[in-house]
């Protein structure tokens, strides 16, 4: 699947369920781990399951299986990686504390050299 229409696919699975405050990042160039980060709240433990599972399941569907899916147990913060896209479905006051749109924003650090004294 591209991963574009994966990204889609995702912010439409989250959209139908409902989720609030849907941000997709894009980290190409930041990090290895994944092309894009989506942040998304639920209203609940019950709704941030519900979407974390949902959108594992419409993936699958589609035919991208997830590599792994984590914390619909607790529902506070559950997280759904499709390689390309990892996507974070977070209670409100979760979101707030942990704050990833601001660490995703920030710069990204090239190289840093620290002068040693001879």
């Amino acid at each position: 699947m591209q991963l574009e229409t994966l990204r889609e696919l995702v912010v439409d699975t989250l959209t139908d369920m409902k989720a609030r405050d849907i941000e997709v990042m894009d980290v190409r160039g930041k990090t290895a781990i994944t092309d894009y980060m989506i942040v998304a709240s639920g209203t609940s433990d019950r709704h941030v399951k519900a979407i974390a599972e949902t959108v594992a399941y419409k993936s699958k569907e589609a035919g991208e299986t997830p590599l792994g899916l984590e914390g619909v147990t607790e529902g506070e913060w559950a997280l759904v990686d499709l390689n390309g896209v990892v996507v974070h479905v977070m209670l409100p006051k979760v979101r707030d504390f942990y704050n990833l749109e601001k660490l995703w924003a920030a710069p990204a650090v090239v190289a840093k050299v620290a002068a040693v004294p001879v």
